[in-house]
This record gives structure tokens, C-alpha cells and sequence, in this order.
């Protein structure tokens, strides 16, 4: 009996605290700010008839109602108070056009406001890390708005799935959609390879956004075996990968530039020199169609018969000799 009186006054005085701190929770700003009362201004008329799905950003990162830090309507919008006033007016920041023929009236904008301002409300939050370099980079030099790429008010983020992400870059990136159908390419179709594999778009100090300082860097993050160091190197490899693959697709295999021997004898323009092991027996003739000695193992001008390691060599031979 006096086990169960015991047990009866913890429970009372368990009850009465857990209502006590909900109770204090409820009255304090920030449990205030989990709730929707701020944006009700603006969700008594952008509610769930409204044209374009607006409250579905209560299902995302940036409506967690349990958490203070969460942006109000208006903390992206702007204050937009003509906007309350009279609805036709503008709001002060404008992401994007509704549907066609959502509002009858032609005094609404018809086009959003300007990447900057729209920039701006992003970046009041989403700054540093991989936004570092975001100022004076090709994308806001041309004018690329945050909401050109991602939805805020959708629950599922197409840039950010890996499975539909490429949809969203080839939107503008249309040669580059061109190039990954093309026979030898990345896995881009399979899903294997997506753009933000190789690049950052939010800025870079590497060209064409790459995630690393160079285009090098960027392609040993998966082709480590290229690195080296090896004791004869091969300086176009050295230099650019860029400079005999073209890494968004190509019709030739292994995505290059253009078939040997015509890739290589961009650079190798000589002939083959008399003392190497080829040239002897071919008179100095690179690849024996003159009618002079032709040499069996340059037949067709096939430099990879022999130079097969050409990202580099350890060989005693050189020449990018297996061996």
C-alpha cells in the first residue's frame, strides 16, 4: 500500500511538471516561433487552393516548426507591406512567376525580381562553406539565381537527388546534355556520375567551377592510378586531362579528343628517330607508308601498340613502354 502511495505522488508530481514546462514553453518566443501565427498573414490568402503549392515548404529543412531559427515568410519576401495592403502590389522579393493564368489581373509582376535581391535573401542564411566563392563566380556573373536551380517550397529537392539532378544543369548546360549521350561518357545516365561529383556550383577557385584548384586534381578524385609519380611523365597529362579526353562524352573511346594517330601526332609531329628500336628498321619513317622498309609493329600508325602506359611510365625503355 504505502509502494503504491508512493508511486501515485510520482506520477502527480511528474504530471504537474511536464505541464508547468509545456506551459512555459508555450508562453516563450521561441516556442511562439514553431508555430505558423507569423506567416498566417500571409497564408490566409497563399493557402492550399493558391495556384502553386505554397504551404509544402512546411515539409521541408526550411519550415521545422521546432526549431527558432526557422524563416517566416517574410523573412525571405521582404516586409512587402504594400503587398498586405493591397495584393495587386508587388511583394518585395520576388523568386519566380506563378503559373500562367493563376491571377487574372495584369498589374501583377510578370517577371521575377532581380538575381541579386534574390541572392541576397538566400545568402542572408546560406553564406560560407561551399558558398565561400559564390561572389564572382561564372554562375552569379551571369545572373544565376539560387531559385533558377532549387525549389524552397518543395518537399523533394531535384538538384539535390542524385537520380534527377543532371535534369536541372542541362536546363542550361545544353551541350554538355548533348555530350553525356554521346557513346563514350561518363556513368551520367546510369546516375553513377552527377555534375556536383566534379563541380561546385556555388563558386570555385578552379576553372569551370571544378571542385578542386585544377581539372587535374578533380579527375585523380577518382582516377588515382593517373597520379603518379612516375619516372618518365607525360606532359600533356601533367598539364590538362582536358587535353585528349573530353570528360562530358565523346564518340570516341575513351572519350577523346580524336583518334590516334591523330590525337598524338597533334604534339608528336616528327618522326620517329633513328635509334629507336622502331626507326631502325623503318628507314626513320614513322609509320611505313612510304613503300620504305615499313616496320610490322608500326602498321597503321598504331602508337598504342607500343606506347599503351601514355598517362606515364616507369619503364627503363621510356616512351611510355609497358616494359
Amino acid at each position: 500500500m504505502k509502494r503504491l502511495q508512493q508511486l501515485l505522488a510520482l506520477s502527480v508530481f511528474t504530471l504537474s511538471f511536464g505541464m508547468a514546462a509545456f506551459s512555459l514553453a508555450a508562453d516563450s518566443p521561441a516556442a511562439e516561433s514553431k508555430l505558423r501565427e507569423r506567416d498566417k498573414v500571409c497564408t490566409l490568402c497563399h493557402n492550399e487552393s493558391w495556384p502553386t503549392p505554397v504551404l509544402s515548404i512546411y515539409q521541408t529543412k526550411m519550415g521545422v516548426q521546432g526549431d527558432p531559427r526557422t524563416p517566416g515568410c517574410r523573412d525571405c519576401h521582404g516586409p512587402s507591406e504594400n503587398h498586405l495592403k493591397t495584393p495587386v502590389n508587388q511583394v518585395d522579393v520576388y523568386f519566380g512567376p506563378i503559373k500562367p493564368g493563376a491571377l487574372q489581373s495584369d498589374s501583377w509582376p510578370k517577371t521575377p525580381s532581380s538575381a541579386e535581391a534574390r541572392n541576397g535573401a538566400c545568402l542572408a542564411c546560406h553564406k560560407g562553406t561551399a558558398r565561400t566563392r559564390w561572389d564572382g563566380s561564372q554562375h552569379q556573373v551571369n545572373e544565376v539565381a539560387c531559385t533558377n536551380c532549387h525549389n524552397i517550397h518543395a518537399p523533394q529537392q531535384t538538384v539535390l537527388n542524385r537520380k534527377t539532378q543532371t535534369q536541372v544543369c542541362f536546363t542550361c548546360h545544353r551541350e554538355q546534355r548533348a555530350d553525356s549521350l554521346k557513346i563514350s561518357t561518363h556513368p551520367i545516365k546510369e546516375g553513377k556520375v552527377v555534375c556536383s561529383d566534379c563541380h561546385n556550383p556555388h563558386g570555385s577557385s578552379g576553372p569551370s567551377l571544378v571542385k578542386k584548384n585544377t581539372i587535374n586534381e578533380t579527375c585523380y578524385t577518382c582516377h588515382a592510378e593517373r597520379r603518379g609519380p612516375f619516372l618518365f611523365e607525360h606532359q600533356p597529362v601533367v598539364e590538362n586531362c582536358a587535353n585528349c579526353h573530353l570528360p562530358h562524352g565523346s564518340n570516341l573511346s575513351p572519350m577523346l579528343v580524336s583518334r590516334a594517330p591523330f590525337l598524338c601526332q597533334s604534339c608528336h609531329d616528327g618522326q620517329h628517330s633513328s635509334e629507336s628500336p622502331i626507326g631502325r628498321n623503318a628507314a626513320s619513317n614513322q609509320g611505313g607508308f612510304t613503300g620504305v622498309g615499313p616496320s610490322n609493329q608500326a602498321t597503321g600508325r598504331a602508337c598504342l601498340n607500343c606506347h599503351s602506359v601514355i598517362h606515364g611510365s616507369n619503364s627503363p625503355n621510356g616512351g611510355y613502354l609497358q616494359r
